[in-house]
């Protein structure tokens, strides 16, 4: 039996060819990645790998993955780079935004934390470790909304819903052969197609848009001028099949208009005039007259990735491009802008997030923008949410999510949201007030509610959304107490508390509310005084057989007899002001001590703060009687 053995040339020349081919994969690798061929460049960067362990190889890889949302093998190659080096800076939050999307947020949480540790002012850190660490908040209102997915036949996805004629305009891919793949995800370019909704579940063939608009490369999210004869749609930069690119070999989206004529096919396109080959513009929306359009575009002057910008209707053109701001863009991806009544609803990778893109809301008011608040879920997930669109009611509508895995379409029930109101009764030295009669009113409607407060002086009351309550509160021997709640402007499910001290009716006793103070040698009610009398008045109102009187303190400064007569200047003055605010004369008496009762040691010649000296300018309040006692005979 003869033993071959490979001479020490041969290994070497082995060797060497071996590397040969690693370096020539690596370099195809490469040039697929720069093209962004990512399915192309994954397998021959896994090739390479398995011979070689190319730092910058394995980074690349990572990030094709994450690009096309495959985000397991993403995670693997990411852990090995970080088992390697720990990672830092942008890489670092890419795989943190990865493991976010797996739901592993605390491991997700440690990434953000390390960046900020060396950046402490990066804004998509900060944003993105203050949702990994609220993440729990996103599910505070998970009964608001229920979610279908939509199949539409004849299209492998489907995503930018626009209702129209009884069904939808949709972005969508069909399954083609490799020689009209994508090279992106190796799928169909995305065109527009239009289907009709037979029920709920049920819809038509999705068919091609027809007229002009689809073409060879890719059509995407669209908007529709308000009266369906003008669509706005972003495309592929190509002319005549042939793919334009700027000096680093990426093609740019641009936005297009097209209308629909009398044959009812789609025609006559017109590019935006703000478009270039140098930058992306797409995702269009417009204002509800039309005049203003939104898109989002990666141009100079923004805050990072894809911004959101409006131009509005100059009368001979579209105005020159306006950024929508700091408060809205971040240095992450603002992309899908919708209108939707009075409110700007938009996707961003950025804000506080549940990973993926999550659809946020806000409103424009006096020129600025209110901080955008996260729809949570079911409306958002750790994937990919866009494309927020509502029906006229307000009530329902349409969303696209990659949540199963590919974008498909979702119709949604908007239900309104509950409110309730959980109270508790107690004394003023938190005893429990039990058999406490409450009743709310509906400021609204008018409408009461009423109930009665258990052994342990608590009630609880179901409430409407966007209204404003008084709730009264009453039992014998107690002044009765009156306060206001609101849902206005709540848009989420909530309890509201409330508690309530009672105060007991009792002569002589000093009712506790925050004292009225007064300039020095002065007798005006100051701003801060009217708020405090204010209070009172519903305190009269909802007492209107008893009788208060208020007395006035000065400090010690001045002589005695001029501090008693500006006490009672002092004390005249409150009461007159309760007068003219509804409060019946006989309900109310002034009087005026001087400097009789001090709160403190600042006494005569006691040197002392002004502010100590204000503490003993007071108005005091206090039940003296009742009218009833006061008009029986013998009293």
């Amino acid at each position: 039996m003869s033993t071959h053995r490979l001479s020490p040339l041969a290994l070497w020349l082995a060797a060497v060819l071996l590397q040969a081919c690693t370096t020539v994969r690596l370099h195809q690798a490469d040039k697929a990645y720069d093209l962004m061929h990512f399915p192309k460049a994954e397998r021959l960067y896994e090739k390479a790998l398995a011979r070689t362990d190319d730092r910058l190889a394995r980074v690349h890889v990572a990030n094709a993955y994450r690009k096309h949302n495959a985000l397991e093998q993403a995670r693997s190659h990411y852990a090995r780079l970080d088992s390697a080096r720990p990672l830092t800076g942008d890489t670092a939050l890419d795989y943190a935004e990865v493991l976010m999307g797996l739901t592993e947020r605390e491991a997700a949480a440690d990434l953000f934390f390390r960046v900020l540790q060396g950046s402490p002012e990066n804004r998509r850190a900060l944003d993105l470790y203050e949702s990994a660490q609220g993440y729990h908040s996103f599910f505070a209102d998970t009964g608001r909304y229920i979610l279908t997915r939509l199949t539409l036949p004849g299209i492998a996805t489907a995503f930018s819903p626009i209702p129209y004629q009884g069904g939808l305009i949709v972005a969508g891919e069909r399954m083609v052969d490799d020689k009209q793949a994508n090279p992106w995800n190796e799928r169909s370019f995305l065109d527009l197609y239009q289907t009709t909704s037979r029920t709920i579940v049920t819809w038509t063939d999705a068919k091609p848009l027809p007229g002009e608009v689809n073409g060879a490369y890719h059509e995407g999210p669209a908007v529709l001028s308000a009266d369906g004869r003008t669509l706005y749609f972003t495309r592929s930069n190509y002319v005549e099949r042939k793919l334009l690119k700027d000096e680093g070999n990426t093609s740019h989206l641009k936005l297009f208009r097209a209308t629909l004529d009398s044959t009812g096919n789609w025609s006559d396109l017109r590019a935006f005039a703000h478009n270039s080959d140098d930058w992306s513009t797409g995702h269009p929306a417009l204002s509800r007259d039309g005049r203003t359009l939104y898109f989002a575009s990666d141009r100079p002057g923004g805050y990072g990735g894809m911004d959101l910008w409006r131009c509005r209707d100059s009368g001979t053109g579209w105005g020159e491009p306006e950024n929508l701001g700091y408060t809205i863009n971040t240095p992450g991806n603002e992309l899908f802008p919708t209108i939707n009544g009075d409110a700007l609803h938009f996707s961003s990778t950025g804000h506080f997030n549940m990973g993926g893109l999550d659809i946020l809301e806000t409103h424009e008011q006096d020129g600025h923008w209110a901080m955008p608040k996260n729809l949570l879920y079911p409306i958002n997930t750790e994937h990919d949410d866009m494309h927020f669109v509502l029906d006229g009611t307000g009530l329902s509508g349409y969303l696209s999510s990659d949540r199963s895995g590919l974008d498909q379409v979702y119709a949604f029930t908007v239900y309104e949201p509950l409110f309730y109101l959980d109270g508790i009764t107690l004394d003023q030295e938190g005893g429990f007030l039990s058999n406490t009669a409450v009743e709310l009113t509906n400021m609204e409607t008018g409408e009461d509610l009423s109930a009665f407060t258990s052994a342990d002086g608590r009630f609880n009351l179901a409430i409407e959304p966007n209204s404003e309550y008084v709730v009264r509160c009453e039992r014998e021997g107690m002044l009765t107490s009156t306060n206001r709640i609101s849902t206005k402007g709540l848009t989420r499910s909530d309890t509201i508390s409330l508690e309530v001290r009672m105060t007991p009716i009792q002569v002589g006793q000093s009712i506790a509310i925050n004292n009225i103070y007064y300039d020095y040698d002065k007798w005006d009610i100051r701003p801060d005084a009217a708020k405090e009398l204010d209070k009172l008045v519903s305190i009269f109102q909802d007492n209107p057989k008893l009788i208060f009187e208020l007395g006035s303190h000065t400090d010690s400064r001045g002589g005695d007899l001029y501090n008693l007569v500006l006490s009672d200047a002092r004390a005249q003055a409150a009461v007159n002001y309760l007068i003219r605010n509804g409060v019946a004369p006989e309900q109310i008496s002034a009087k005026g001590y001087g400097e009789d009762q001090l709160v403190n040691q600042c006494g005569n010649a006691v040197r002392c703060t002004e502010e100590a000296h204000q503490a003993n300018r007071r108005t005091e309040f206090k039940l003296t009687g009742s009218l009833d006692l006061a008009s029986t005979p013998g009293h």
